[in-house]
């Protein structure tokens, strides 16, 4: 009797999400409130493949507790860059505790990368793109590895170059989500004074936005509330925010 034809096993390659997907969830979410929207998705077609991804700086509790509110189990990502402000690691304990929060995943640079890239630490003072790629993108890479997608909580009002910022993006094959997207530093204020919720403790000493510690300063009255990150070079992104544009093949 001749023998079956055998059936190869096959590796789906194709992203889990595309630049379609991504505009057909801006339309179909286009003026829905931002927590009705985080509960039909984090309850219904993310559960389960979806990350939060915060730098608990200063107003990453907002959208934490905006998500805790919808699902405590949603896997909350922290890059440890080893190169954080004391007070973030001590506020990032107290808000996912404070929040309830189930599975907090910390993850640091590869010390095999760092040993090769950045031996003596101070990669930031003459490579922040190199320091940021070693210590913050390629951690977080790995970090979302299990999951289809994840949330971002950038806002528009943050900087110039977030002005535009949509709902929803796609990252490397990924849905990425911005649910305050349109929110204002008014909104912002408000739901924190709501809700109760703590402040990070730098924010009272000038830091409106808090990354590593070489590389933010005080920000003065008037700045791009950005301003104080990586004062002096002409860069204002750690490199984790790279969209797909049409025509590009993503990275996985």
């Amino acid at each position: 009797m001749a023998e079956a034809a055998r059936r190869l096993d096959m590796i789906d390659v194709a992203p889990a999400f595309t630049l379609l997907d991504a505009a057909t969830m801006e339309m179909r979410f286009a003026g829905v409130d931002t927590q009705e929207m985080l509960r039909e998705l984090l309850a219904g077609e993310l559960k389960g493949r979806v990350a939060a991804v915060s730098s608990f700086g200063s107003e990453s509790a907002v959208l934490l507790h905006m998500i805790a509110a919808v699902d405590k189990d949603v896997p909350v990502v922290f890059t440890n860059t080893q190169k954080m402000f004391g007070e973030t690691l001590e506020y990032r304990d107290e808000l996912s505790e404070r929040l309830g929060f189930t599975d907090l995943r910390v993850y640091r640079p590869d010390p095999r990368l760092l040993a090769a890239k950045d031996a003596n630490g101070l990669r930031w003072s003459y490579d922040p793109d190199g320091c940021c790629d070693i210590r913050k993108v390629e951690p977080l890479r790995r970090a979302l590895q299990p999951f289809d997608a994840w949330i971002s909580g950038r806002k528009g009002f943050q900087a110039r170059t977030r002005i535009a910022l949509p709902r929803f993006e796609v990252d490397e094959g990924r849905l990425k989500l911005n649910p305050l997207a349109d929110w204002d530093k008014a909104r912002i204020e408000a739901y924190f004074d709501t809700h109760e919720l703590p402040r990070h403790p730098l924010e009272a000493d000038g830091y409106p936005s808090i990354g590593c510690k070489p590389c933010t300063s005080k920000v003065l009255p008037g700045e791009d509330p950005r301003a104080g990150r990586w004062r002096g070079w002409e860069k204002v992104e750690c490199g984790i925010h790279v969209p797909e544009k049409p025509g590009e093949e993503p990275v996985f």
